[in-house]
């Protein structure tokens, strides 16, 4: 098995929000056998560890690492989150001119004047190397927006929630963001109660679950994970591993739609059973399913088979149709298939054609995400494809799962008056947006969005966008 390291690679998604593709790029390049070991140590300590804890947004954490480095006269790492900050990583943590001269002229209290007199001649510096010398005094006007404060929620959740395993086979790996486990919820426990056997926490006010696609993990749902809870505070966030998938147990058999919907099933038991004082309670419900691709098929089917167990259902970028006999599979996911059947180890144990693999894992990208995103976002891109093919070398591992995909067919018939938003984007070539119409006549009364420029990954491509249909539209229900 080739490990697909989280705290690696989240560490390096920080990295590169907070420092910049380009600058990484560089440092990356400049790895090699002797320094490699610390490479990963800073990735993992400083950029996941640190930078991913909850508690303190990215424009806090850049201001505080501003005036430590100018107290302690680390003037290299100065510079370097000065030409961040100002240009460079996510534009929505850069800091104003106008910020980081409060910050020098407060680290000139702390620090003292000497340090703050360097740290202003290096700020100085970095704002002429970009054009925007102060000496003009149309500096604020002339501006590019990027260097323009820019509006961030007032409480940042960049964690990625504790992990927990059901004790079901298989075993499903999740993760809970929010409201912790063992808090009393919409299970029948008061918030007395709760208060009785634990703290004085309110009681959870909802439960989202977060259910990915094929190829995929729980990872793809970080930032809107971290954005319901920011929307709702009180509310219990849960973001799982499909089987074959992420930390999850991977098949050694063949397993049809049904066996999925039963995975679900388990998890939602569990989440009764754990998020109840004592470890004791009835299962969880009901419960907001998001589900993307396979995920939302999966959702379709839980909701007709236990309507009561879901308050509302969220289709993204979800196929209307199965592959048939007559027809082929979604693009991605018939390259898929011949990926996961080369994750076989052939009977006479021969080698697996690892440039096979590499090319039908280019193949799912090409189909996964849009070509200009491909070329904006390469490091995007590159995660996830590490992410895809670090799938077990061994058993069957996605093959039986991607065959249920290909297969399935939900019974829709019990959905009708379930709250239903459908999301597509322009681009999918997977599921297209003739077929998140088709999603419409299943769901009367169903909302569509629609991504533009967006392929089979919206949340990933647009997360912005993807965030402002989802949010607003679960904000207009009737709390369940």
């Amino acid at each position: 098995m080739t490990p697909f390291d989280h705290d690696l690679e989240r560490g390096l998604r920080n990295r590169r929000s907070v420092l910049g593709d380009a600058w990484v790029d560089r440092s990356l390049s400049k790895a090699n056998a002797f320094n490699a070991d610390f490479q990963a140590f800073i990735n993992r300590y400083a950029w996941h560890e640190v930078w991913g804890r909850p508690g303190l947004d990215h424009r806090t954490r850049r201001t505080l690492v501003l005036a430590i480095t100018l107290a302690l006269g680390r003037w290299e790492e100065f510079e370097l989150h000065v030409r961040a900050a100002l240009s460079g990583g996510d534009e929505a943590s850069r800091l104003s001119v106008d910020e980081i001269k409060e910050v020098l002229i407060q680290s000139a209290i702390y620090a003292g004047v000497p340090a703050a007199n360097t740290g202003h001649a290096l700020a100085l510096a970095i704002l002429r190397e970009l054009g925007e010398a102060p000496e003009h005094a149309d500096l604020h006007a002339r501006l590019a927006p990027a260097l323009q404060p820019a509006a961030v929620p007032e409480i940042a959740h960049p964690g990625v929630g504790r992990s927990h395993f059901t004790t079901t086979a298989p075993a499903l790996h999740f993760t809970v963001r929010g409201a912790p486990l063992g808090q009393a919820g919409q299970t029948g426990q008061t918030a007395h109660s709760a208060h009785s056997a634990h703290s004085a926490h309110p009681a959870v006010t909802r439960t989202f679950v977060l259910c990915h696609g094929l190829g995929t993990d729980h990872m793809v749902w970080d930032a809107l994970a971290n954005a319901l809870v920011a929307a709702w505070p009180g509310a219990r966030v849960v973001c799982f591993d499909l089987r074959g998938h992420g930390l999850s147990d991977a098949p050694t058999s063949a397993c049809t739609l049904a066996d999925l919907v039963a995975d679900a099933h388990h998890l939602l038991d569990a989440l009764g059973a754990l998020g109840a004082p004592g470890g004791t309670g009835t299962a969880s419900g009901p419960i907001t399913w998001i589900g993307h691709g396979l995920g939302g098929t999966i959702g379709q089917a839980l909701a007709a088979q236990s309507p009561a167990r879901l308050a509302a259902l969220v289709l993204a970028h979800t196929p209307a149709t199965p592959a048939t006999p007559a027809s082929l599979p979604a693009p991605s996911l018939a390259a898929l298939a011949a990926l996961s059947t080369l994750s076989t180890p052939p009977r006479d144990g021969t080698a697996t054609d690892a440039t096979t693999r590499e090319a039908q894992a280019d193949a799912v990208m090409a189909h996964w995400f849009s070509a200009d995103f491909r070329q904006a976002q390469a490091a995007t891109v590159a995660r996830w494809r590490r992410r895809l093919l670090s799938a077990p070398l061994s058993g069957l591992a996605l093959h039986p799962v991607a065959v249920a995909a290909a297969q399935a067919r939900p019974d829709a018939t019990a959905l009708t008056a379930l709250p239903t938003l459908v999301i597509a984007g322009a681009l999918d070539t997977d599921a297209p947006p003739t077929e998140a119409r088709q999603h419409l006549l299943r769901h009367p009364g169903a909302a569509l969005v629609l991504l533009p420029d967006a392929g089979h990954l919206g949340m990933l491509e647009q997360p912005a966008l993807f965030q402002a249909a989802v949010l607003p539209w679960l904000a207009s229900l009737a709390q369940p």
